[in-house]
């Protein structure tokens, strides 16, 4: 089945300031969101999987695909939809290898190098980034802006995902250059109508 990476929500319950995880979530689906990402770094592998279980029987219960960040454990354990993975986390064609040929993953990418190497090594399609400098990702790294993702975009064959710093004032500018979606976390968690905030996102992304 096709993958929908236009609106990929990823979760930070940091920024939703102690509200419920869960309920979030389902309002951003409600609102547009068309694959999440569930990203913890700060808890035990045993929260972190009861987590993935339950968010997992949300989401699919919406026919959206859950993804687990970095952690190959968790993934297999709760039968996600896939994994995504970085440069500093298990290597990809290692990732691959374990997790099946019928699981996505997805890899995070800041250059043309990493990107084809990503392509050529068992993803399903990239996260390039950061494109703007972003709060949400303290590791982020230096934006890599439009020209790059461009660049990367028309290099491979894959769908590419703009992460970092992506919101409501810089979406057109952003598919102006051809990927298949964004990564968005505090541009839809940080508000407080999260259904509208993610509404007005998928909306603004249909825009042709």
């Amino acid at each position: 089945m096709p993958v929908d990476y236009s609106v990929y929500l990823v979760t930070d319950r940091g920024i939703l300031g102690g509200r419920d995880l869960f309920k979030a979530v389902e309002e951003s689906i409600i609102g547009g969101a068309s694959l999440i990402q569930l990203r913890e770094k700060d808890i035990s592998s045993r929260d972190f999987y009861n987590l993935a279980v339950r968010l997992k029987d949300l989401v699919n219960s919406y026919d959206v695909p859950l993804i687990i960040n970095d952690r190959l454990d968790i993934a297999l354990a709760v039968d996600a939809d896939g994994l995504h993975i970085g440069q500093d986390d298990i290597p990809l064609r290692i990732a691959r290898g374990i997790i099946g040929p019928n699981k996505i993953i997805g890899y995070s990418v800041s250059n043309l190098e990493q990107a084809l190497f990503g392509e050529k090594n068992g993803a399903d399609y990239l996260g390039a980034g950061p494109v703007y400098a972003t709060g949400s990702k303290a590791d982020a790294g230096l934006p890599i802006g439009l020209g790059t993702l461009k660049t990367i975009k028309e290099r491979v064959s894959m769908p590419v995902v703009a992460i970092g710093g992506v919101g409501i004032t810089n979406i057109s500018e952003v598919k102006k250059t051809g990927v298949d979606g964004i990564s968005v976390i505090s541009a839809i968690l940080g508000n407080q109508d999260i259904a509208e905030a993610a509404k007005n996102i998928t909306e603004l992304w249909k825009v042709k």
